[in-house]
């Protein structure tokens, strides 16, 4: 049994506190799997993806070319584990926990993803994360040339310059490429992306306590994301929590008080401080952000 040191929760939030390059990504992401199920092993986990490395170095030999090594990783990854995206279930929530995704074969493009970086991290290879709309896209940085990967398509490889047809398929040619499209995704950024999934597939589906288990997740990620201060306020409110609720919501209220919806959150408090029963409608919005 898990106390409150040790806890999933917990242990979570000791982990994003730390500096970008000594945040364990893999770990953090079991850590919010671990909140569904109790009894999985970190470790066990991450000793998979030590494996995986451990393949696809085997089966180089002595070749350390970069772009050799980033091929094999490729092959070994999506084509004989067989790793893809679940194109047929995408709402399904075991997609974004790495230990389905590791145990089924199929997940997101961000838990995919994380699996590419961390398998390639352990091959010393220049890889990074892309937060590209609609698609978490994977880049590999090489001294010659910049690559893209899919790992929701097979790990697919384009050039940078064809980022272009990535939005023309989702936007159909509506959308044209910006610089920000391409920044770097940061591991927090990776585990926000993540939790924002799992809200997503939460709210829609009417599990509102798990809704909200991801999206406290999220402010430890980032405290004052205000769209997450103002769906746990929502969230709190939908359990039955109003003080807790109300006193969200006003945080939500100081952080963006010209916020569109500051007048209806005002009045969702009102409601809340006088004892009234919320409608339907006042209770919309959790999954807006």
């Amino acid at each position: 049994m898990s106390t409150p040191a040790t806890s999933p929760r917990r242990l979570f939030a000791v982990e994003v506190a730390r500096p970008e390059q000594e945040l364990n990504l893999a770990r953090a992401a079991l850590l919010v799997a671990k909140e569904e199920y109790p009894q999985l092993s970190v470790e066990l986990y991450l000793a998979r993806l030590d494996q995986m490395a451990e393949e696809v170095k085997d089966r180089l030999a002595d070749e350390t070319a970069p772009l050799v090594v980033l091929d094999e990783l490729v092959r070994t990854l999506f084509e004989r584990r067989r790793l893809r995206g679940n194109r047929t279930a995408h709402h399904d929530p075991r997609n974004s926990f790495l230990n389905d995704v590791l145990d089924r074969g199929v997940g997101r493009p961000v838990t995919l993803g994380i699996v590419l970086l961390e398998v390639a991290w352990r091959l010393h290879l220049p890889m990074e994360g892309v937060n590209f709309p609609s698609q978490f896209l994977v880049r590999y940085r090489g001294d010659a040339m910049h690559l893209l990967l899919d790992p929701f398509d097979g790990g697919r490889v384009r050039f940078e310059d064809q980022a272009q047809e990535l939005l023309d398929q989702v936007y159909g040619g509506m959308v044209r490429m910006q610089d920000q499209f391409m920044r770097r995704a940061t591991r927090r950024d990776m585990l926000a992306r993540l939790l924002v999934n799992l809200k997503g597939v939460y709210v829609n589906v009417g599990d509102t306590v798990r809704a909200l288990a991801a999206v406290e997740r999220l402010l430890l990620i980032q405290p004052t994301a205000r769209g997450e201060n103002r769906d746990r306020g929502l969230l709190l409110a939908r359990i039955g929590r109003r003080d807790e609720a109300a006193e969200q919501l006003e945080a939500y209220l100081e952080l963006a008080p010209e916020a569109p919806d500051a007048e209806r959150i005002r009045d969702i408090v009102g409601d809340l401080r006088a004892g009234r029963s919320l409608s339907a409608d006042d209770m919309e919005g959790a999954e807006g952000s």
